[in-house]
């Protein structure tokens, strides 16, 4: 077989295995939990099961303190992140996707590069922008092209902005 890991932002409730079945309304199998602890969990498509606590704790950490790994994978899934440990107010870091733009002078009226990229890169080249960070920082600032310290990879003081 094949190793895999993942990265998924779910809700996730710590609820026992008897309550957990009312609510699913099927049977529990308890056989990972003889205690019936565990947490009820819902996926972003709408599924809903039960998880044994162990297995649910071994897999899962709370949006909130999350290391600099988890919190990339939730920024490239569309989330804004930030650090608790930063002293700005309203602070956040963005995913920004990669961007290809046809060029300045193609006829139309669809998305094209505008005037002042085209100035540099010319107006009959296409843009291929790759991806970065951006932070909006305490100022209310677009500083596109953030750069991690060591402190914020070392940290677990990652959320998820909502």
């Amino acid at each position: 077989m094949d190793r895999y890991i993942g990265t998924k932002i779910i809700q996730a409730k710590e609820m026992d295995a008897a309550t957990a079945g009312i609510e699913l309304d099927r049977s529990i199998n308890t056989e990972n939990s003889p205690a019936g602890e565990g947490y009820l969990v819902e996926y972003p498509d709408g599924y809903r099961s039960w998880s044994p606590k162990k297995a649910f704790e071994d897999a899962y950490r709370k949006c909130t303190d999350m290391t600099f790994g988890l919190a990339i994978e939730a920024a490239k899934k569309g989330h804004k992140i930030a650090r608790r440990g930063w002293n700005g107010k309203n602070m956040f870091i963005v995913y920004m996707e990669p961007l290809f733009l046809p060029p300045f002078n193609t006829q139309g009226t669809a998305r094209k590069v505008n005037d002042r990229t085209a100035r540099f890169i010319g107006a009959d080249k296409p843009l291929d922008c790759q991806p970065y960070f951006a932070m909006y920082n305490a100022k209310e600032q677009w500083i596109p092209g953030w750069l991690a310290s060591q402190t914020d990879m070392l940290s677990e003081d990652w959320f998820v902005v909502e």
